[in-house]
């Protein structure tokens, strides 16, 4: 698919092809390695597409390549695979080969990322350099067209998009994302290119063609509106410019970090525009990342932070010598995460944080966000002794969170609305929301964050004289301001740039501590706590029953009411799960308290407005529901109800009573053939039955009381009119017999009638007398009871 054009046939390639579909791996890696040492680059550059393709798969996702995502340690390839594809191995020594030269290879603008191919073809320069002048226009008659990238640059596009091509989704779900061979290779080349000791290793070449193109100029705009504009001194000129033969060698190699690192931020998580996110706009096509592509961009995250947090401290400076050199490394570092991640990651949560399934899955999106916010943690400094919760985050790194306030404001606004429509009842969906509070709940972060929100609210200083602040040097801005106005000023200009960069000048910003906000943080708090009542009250009942369960339970004698039990309850709903459940719930109670500063006697009103919801009565009550032409048709606030755990339906069987499936405690035949003699009965004298409890005497309850459903007209769970009427029809039913529960105590009284000399007959008239006076005896009482 990415092949060089217009190219002499190859008998090396001819050779390899066939190969590939007879040839062991571990022989064809031998024979490459020979070939990569002995041909020359002229027969290496025919060759280098398809094992490129061979290695990763095409970009349409046809051919499946050595399905790295598909391979794990207990492969017999593994390692070999991951020592041929290493940054030091034979795959890169072909890359740096053909390096030397001025080879180039094409790749569709179909498969870049959206924006990206959006801006191509609408002749706009995109905003990443990495693809400024590399537009190869079409031959005649043909339609596609096509980005030349170097030998480098085309191995770190395949290797980066192999992670989104179209695979077998149910093969990838079968296995162990974070141990498969293309996640630790990925780790692999971010430690070697991105080293968080040390420098980059030379590569064996030395040449300056495959670096980085420069970006073009941008003109600095000096109206307020520059809050939205990166500013250009952010980097330092050489690290994105061509190093000269003559320049820095450090800076001859930077260029293939940041290639990496730009391809993989590209590939990965450039798949949603800014401009059409701030539009309220959909993206240009639908992208939905997987678990697999998360966890591969948190890997990402974390060792960005490392590889950040690694920069070198500034000595002093001195007046008696120059300013001190600093390599382009660590220029590289102090920008990396601001510059090249900031935005394309904000926008890559925020539509995760909307459109992810209601699941556990979202786990791996919540450790990324949390990951992300929470540098301090990758420093490489052994943490002290102190659990993580006490472990106060430190005043260095209010200038990040000021800078990335949106990813802690946003964000957690985003995680708030997704939790108040979650089953905070599932163990694992209340480890979520305690693991979101327990990080913003260290101690000083929110202090931090309240901080930044006041920057970014303060009002404009408009001072006689003065440009905007956002522009001035300090030459021209000394004589207004001291410096600590001055501090304050530039720091709340990088908020402000921060905000209006990512949202718009035109923003509505929603504070975190805000009055619409706590208002969500108070119902989440309410959510939590009928969530914990209801995870208490089905571990209760759950014990109950394992409690109430014994061998007897084979006669029946244990209950039979099906509808006790939650349909398609897992595992981790019931059980030790849900005292884990109670557990995180109890500790992410805590922690919200401490972030928004509410004490016990707030808790404990905000609990006690719950009112009867808290009831073991109310949790019996059915679900909100308007009735509707087939039965009870739930609202909204039901389904919320239901979804919480808050109510439910008592689900029972809605057929014939009689049809009801064979239980365990039952007999098959005897249940068979006394449907048959009851059917026969009710057919006979079903006239009569309908006479005797239609009648308003005694009779009549005592008919009702024999032959009426006593549950058919309590609502459980929505039922049609029709088959409610059908249920209070008066009938004769045998079934019970058919337990093993009742013939055993038939047996027993029919052996204790033996014992007494009293024939099968008598036994049987004492027993329907015995019946028939228990009725007139519940008759009565029922009669009592509604009198009084």
């Amino acid at each position: 698919m990415s092949s060089p054009s217009l190219q002499q046939p190859s008998f090396l390639l001819a050779n390899l092809k066939a190969d590939a579909t007879t040839k062991p791996l571990v022989q064809r890696c031998q024979d490459l390695l020979k070939i990569i040492d002995e041909y020359p680059p002229k027969e290496l550059h025919l060759i280098f597409p398809w094992l490129v393709e061979n290695v990763f798969g095409s970009l349409d996702g046809v051919v499946s390549g050595w399905n790295l995502r598909l391979l794990h340690s207990r492969s017999s390839d593994f390692n070999l695979v991951l020592d041929f594809l290493s940054p030091s191995g034979p795959m890169m020594k072909l890359v740096y080969k053909l390096q030397a030269e001025e080879y180039k290879y094409e790749v569709p603008v179909n498969y870049l990322p959206g924006p990206v191919k959006a801006c191509i073809q609408e002749g706009v320069l995109p905003d990443c350099p990495l693809f400024h002048n590399k537009l190869q226009f079409p031959l005649p008659g043909v339609l596609t067209l096509n980005v030349a990238l170097n030998p480098f640059e085309f191995f770190m596009f395949n290797l980066a998009y192999c992670l989104v091509a179209p695979r077998n989704c149910l093969q990838l779900q079968l296995c162990s994302s974070t141990d498969s061979a293309y996640f630790l290779l990925v780790d692999r080349y971010l430690k070697y290119f991105l080293p968080i000791e040390g420098s980059v290793p030379a590569s064996p070449f030395t040449d300056s063609r495959g670096s980085v193109a420069a970006p073009s100029p941008r003109a600095s705009s000096v109206s307020f509106a520059g809050y939205g504009v990166h500013s250009p001194s952010l980097l330092k000129h050489h690290i994105f410019h061509q190093p000269s033969v003559n320049a820095d060698p450090a800076a001859q190699e930077i260029w293939r970090s940041e290639t990496l690192l730009q391809m993989f931020v590209e590939i990965w998580l450039h798949h949603y525009s800014l401009d059409l996110y701030q539009k309220l706009q959909s993206p240009q096509e639908p992208f939905n990342p997987s678990e697999e592509h998360v966890l591969v961009v948190r890997l990402l995250v974390k060792h960005l932070h490392a590889f950040s947090s690694s920069l070198k401290p500034e000595p002093p400076p001195s007046p008696a010598h120059s300013p001190p050199h600093t390599s382009p490394l660590e220029e590289f570092k102090r920008v990396v995460v601001q510059r090249f991640v900031q935005q394309k990651l904000y926008l890559f949560l925020q539509h995760c944080f909307g459109h992810w399934p209601l699941d556990a899955s979202f786990r791996a999106v919540l450790e990324t966000w949390l990951s992300y916010i929470q540098p301090w943690r990758y420093t490489g400094e052994k943490p002290n002794a102190q659990p993580d919760q006490n472990r106060t985050v430190l005043d260095k790194w209010e200038p990040f969170v000021h800078e990335n306030l949106l990813l802690y404001t946003k964000l957690f606004q985003g995680f708030l609305n997704r939790a108040t429509r979650t089953d905070l009842v599932n163990a694992k969906n209340a480890l979520m929301v305690f693991r979101a509070a327990k990080v913003l709940a260290q101690p000083n972060l929110a202090d931090m964050i309240q901080r930044g929100e006041q920057l970014f609210l303060e009002p404009e200083q408009v001072l006689p004289h003065r440009q905007p602040r956002g522009y001035l040097t300090p030459g021209q801005g000394g004589c207004y301001l001291s410096p600590r106005q001055r501090m304050v000023t530039d720091t709340a200009f990088k908020v402000k740039s921060h905000v209006y960069s990512l949202e718009g000048q035109d923003c509505q910003y929603k504070q975190m501590f805000g009055s619409e906000v706590r208002a969500a943080v108070m119902r989440l708090i309410q959510i939590i706590a009928q969530a914990r009542h209801t995870a208490k009250r089905i571990s209760d009942q759950s014990s109950e029953a394992a409690a109430g369960g014994s061998f007897l339970s084979w006669f029946g004698l244990a209950s039979s009411d099906l509808s006790n039990a939650f349909p398609g309850a897992e595992p981790e709903d019931s059980g030790e799960y849900l005292k884990k459940t109670h557990e995180f719930l109890d500790r992410a109670l805590e922690n919200l308290c401490h972030i928004f500063k509410l004490n016990q006697n707030q808790l404990a009103q905000l609990v006690a407005n719950l009112g009867p919801a808290q009831d073991d009565g109310r949790a019996n009550q059915l679900p909100d529901c308007v009735q509707g032409e087939n039965g009870p048709v739930l609202t909204d606030l039901g389904r919320r109800q239901i979804i919480n755990g808050l109510r439910r339906f008592e689900v029972q069987y809605q057929g014939d009573p009689e049809l009801q499936p064979i239980r365990s405690y039952e007999s098959a035949l005897l249940v068979r053939l006394l449907y048959r003699a009851s059917s026969l009965l009710n057919n006979r004298l079903q006239a009569q039955m309908g006479a005797l409890c239609s009648r308003s005497d005694f009779l009549g309850r005592l008919g009702r009381r024999y032959l009426t459903d006593p549950d058919s007209c309590v609502r459980r769970s929505p039922m049609s009119r029709r088959a409610l009427e059908r249920r209070q029809q008066p009938r004769l039913s045998l079934r019970p017999l058919a337990s093993y529960r009742t013939l055993l105590l038939l047996l027993l009284v029919y052996a204790l009638g033996a014992l007494l000399s009293l024939g099968p007959l008598c036994s049987t008239a004492l027993l329907l007398m015995g019946a028939l006076l228990y009725g007139v005896l519940m008759t009565l009482c029922a009669e009592k009871l509604k009198t009084q």
